[in-house]
Order: structure tokens, then C-alpha cells, then sequence
């Protein structure tokens, strides 16, 4: 009897797999999801008070897990796909691919025999789309944005390729934005060298990027596929009393943004590593309203920044200031007008972007990239599905990368 016991014991002890979409999809292709693993999926989706309003959907790659909890009564459970793509879709070529799945819905199983519903389904690439749960037909709370994408291996440490150290600074105090401090940080990659020049690049919101970004370096530069950089995350600046100056550093078409990075940010940088002054190795880059403060900075000193990486750009009129007209949907116009500038620009932006008093982001954005390409710019653009976010700006960010640091 020992050795039974013995294997009993043992079996008690061993943990079940941990819960990831794919294993519930694994699970809901079942002919039932068995109610034994109801405890585990009750917290593994936020436990009860999350349920009871239907979880936030959990994502891994294209493969995306639902969950919520019922009134013993219901019948029939579903994720409804509210809108996809959005109403002005249309008008951007290469964005209706989803939309056959107008109005689909996934069909969630019951967990047992409780009021538990779950199950996860295979996305397309891509999709981005509004969703809400419905319980016996009816809708449960407002539409939830949803996109996803298939995140590439640079988006994810390696224990191969040794990590790059990120270093946080003493908060910067901005005299040109009027005693704005800042928040910055400084990456260098695994085995630097400070007698060799390196590459540079400026990510504006550094409060995000800085998050995500350094693993990326790590990956493309251990493959040799970027030279040596040195990658600076700098947060827009704030007051003494905590109000945020972020837009009129960012939104401003001048030159004062470029001036901070290049009078008091850099300075101290350049004075301890050895960076390029070679404008096509020094890119700025940024998201929203940082998109559109990196272009600045490389519009006003294209001999500084040479190389510019825009996610859902802000190339609207958001500084407006006095007359109303003076924000960044005046671009377009500008670099039609305007003698060509040495810079190379990538954009990007989803069907579903904001469209709001200040105009429509991906209109916008599209205005910028056909500007750029009648004036014969350097310039490449991903269009897509998604949503006022950075998701499908890192599915991309490492072939973004290679292609603006690559010559020719």
C-alpha cells in the first residue's frame, strides 16, 4: 500500500499548469470545460467581482480568453462583436479586412454546472474591434476595445542575449519650458563600450517606453543587426504644483522642444558617451503627441535627428492656441511648401484611432504620409485595425527599427 500512497501524495503536491489563453482554448475546444478547474479560472480572472461584470479579456498573441459569471437562469453567453472596423474604415484602403466578423459572436461554455462561462478563440492578425458580453441576447455594460497582434520575439527576454543596463537619473530641470522637471533614463546595451561611437535614440513618453523598450536593443543589437546605442527615455515635464506641460512641449510646432533635448538634455550624455553626430544615426521617437513631437524635432533640426518613429501621431490641432488654426494638421501643407529636409520617417495608425474636436488621427496621420511621399521623403507607414494605443506600434517596433537604421 506504500507505494500508492506515496504516489498520491505526490499527485496532491503537484501544482495544475498554469492558466494562459492558450491552454482555455485548449479547454474550450472540449465538449465541456469540467468544473473542477472553476476555482482556479475564478481567480485567474480577477475572482468574483471582476466576473460578476465580465472579466477583461486576457490576451497571448492572437489567442484571447473571456470569462464571466451568470445568473444561474442564463441559457446562452457570448462575447458580441460590437463594431469592426470602425464606421470611417472604409475610407482607408487596406483596413476592412475584418469585416466579416461584424456582429460575430464567440460563444462562451459553461465551467460545471455553475454560473461560471468561459472560453478563449483564435483571433485573425491584426483584428481590432469593440466588444461587449450578452447573456441570453442581452448586452452586459458598454463596448471594450480589443486588438492583438502577433508579438515578435524581440518583444520578449531571452536568456541567450544578456540584458542592457537601464539607468534612472536625477530628475532634469527644464530653464527653457520654465523649471519643468523631468524624469529621464539612460540604456546602454550588454558589453558597452564608451570609447566607441554609438548610436542614439530618443524616445519622448519616456514614462512608457522605458518599460518595454530596452528589450528590444537587447535583441537587435546582440544580433548585430543595430550598431551600438545609446537610447534615452525623458518624460514630458511638470510644475511644482504637478500640472502636466506635455502639450504645449509636444504639440507646439517650434523650436523649443528640440532645443531642450539638445541644450539640457544631451549635454551631459554626450559629454560621457561618445555619441554620433551623424543625423542618420540619431533618432527621436515617441507616441500620440510624442509621434508629433518627434517629427518636430527633426523638422526644426534635421542636422541633430535624421530619423524619426511616429505611433498614432498627434498630427492634429491640438495646439491650437490663439487663432484656433495652429497645430500639427498644418504639417501636410508645410512639407508640400517647404524645400526637402534629409529626414526619414515611419508612421503609423489604426482605422480605429481617435476622431474627436481636435480632428481624426487617422485621417490625419494619412495626410502626413501622402504629404511626405509627393515631397519625395524617406517614408513608410503600417496602417491598421487598432486603437488610440502602442499595441500594434511594438508588434512592429523591431522591423521598424532595422528599416531606419538602415542606409539607402
Amino acid at each position: 500500500m506504500l507505494l500508492p500512497l506515496l504516489s498520491l501524495a505526490l499527485a496532491a503536491n503537484q501544482k495544475s499548469p498554469a492558466w494562459t489563453p492558450a491552454r482555455l482554448f485548449n479547454e474550450s475546444r472540449r465538449a465541456s470545460i469540467s468544473g473542477t478547474f472553476e476555482p482556479e479560472l475564478i481567480r485567474w480572472f480577477g475572482g468574483d467581482t471582476a466576473l460578476l461584470k465580465g472579466a477583461d479579456a486576457k490576451i497571448q498573441d492572437l489567442t484571447v480568453a473571456w470569462a464571466i459569471e451568470v445568473p444561474s437562469s442564463a441559457k446562452q453567453v457570448a462575447v458580441e462583436i460590437v463594431e469592426t472596423p470602425h464606421p470611417n474604415a472604409r475610407r482607408y484602403p487596406g483596413v476592412d479586412s475584418l469585416a466579416p466578423m461584424a456582429h460575430r459572436e464567440l460563444t462562451l461554455k459553461q465551467v460545471g454546472k455553475g454560473r461560471l462561462f468561459a472560453g478563449a478563440f483564435g483571433l485573425p492578425e491584426g483584428s481590432g474591434f469593440l466588444w461587449r458580453y450578452s447573456i441570453d441576447s442581452q448586452p452586459v455594460g458598454d463596448p471594450r476595445q480589443l486588438e492583438v497582434y502577433t508579438m515578435p520575439k524581440e518583444s520578449k527576454p531571452d536568456p541567450a542575449i544578456p540584458s542592457g543596463i537601464l539607468e534612472s537619473q536625477p530628475p532634469m530641470t527644464s530653464q527653457i519650458f520654465g523649471g519643468t522637471k523631468h524624469d529621464w533614463w539612460i540604456y546602454t546595451p550588454a558589453g558597452f563600450d564608451p570609447a566607441k561611437e554609438s548610436n542614439l535614440v530618443v524616445f519622448q513618453d519616456g514614462q512608457w517606453s522605458h518599460g518595454y523598450a530596452p528589450v528590444y536593443f537587447d535583441h537587435l543589437i546582440a544580433t548585430h543587426e543595430l550598431p551600438q546605442t545609446v537610447v534615452v527615455f525623458v518624460t514630458p515635464g511638470t510644475f511644482p504644483d504637478g500640472k502636466s506641460d506635455r502639450s504645449r512641449e509636444y504639440d507646439t510646432l517650434n523650436e523649443m522642444y528640440v532645443r531642450f533635448l539638445l541644450e539640457e538634455l544631451l549635454p551631459p550624455i554626450e559629454a560621457k558617451y561618445k555619441i554620433t553626430q551623424d543625423p542618420m544615426r540619431r533618432c527621436v521617437a515617441g507616441l500620440s503627441s510624442g509621434g508629433i513631437c518627434a517629427f518636430t524635432a527633426a523638422w526644426q533640426r534635421p542636422d541633430k535627428f535624421g530619423l524619426v518613429m511616429s505611433w498614432i501621431g498627434s498630427f492634429t490641432d491640438i495646439a491650437s492656441g490663439s487663432t484656433l488654426i495652429e497645430g500639427g494638421h498644418n504639417y501636410p501643407a508645410l512639407i508640400r511648401k517647404t524645400p526637402h529636409k534629409p529626414i526619414k520617417v515611419f508612421l503609423q495608425d489604426g482605422a480605429n484611432d481617435l476622431d474627436n474636436v481636435h480632428g481624426n488621427w487617422p485621417l490625419s496621420n494619412k495626410q502626413m504620409f501622402a504629404a511626405l511621399e509627393f515631397a519625395k521623403y524617406d517614408v513608410q507607414a503600417s496602417w491598421g485595425n487598432g486603437f488610440h494605443s502602442d499595441k500594434h506600434g511594438r508588434a512592429i517596433m523591431a522591423d521598424v527599427l532595422r528599416w531606419l537604421f538602415t542606409k539607402g
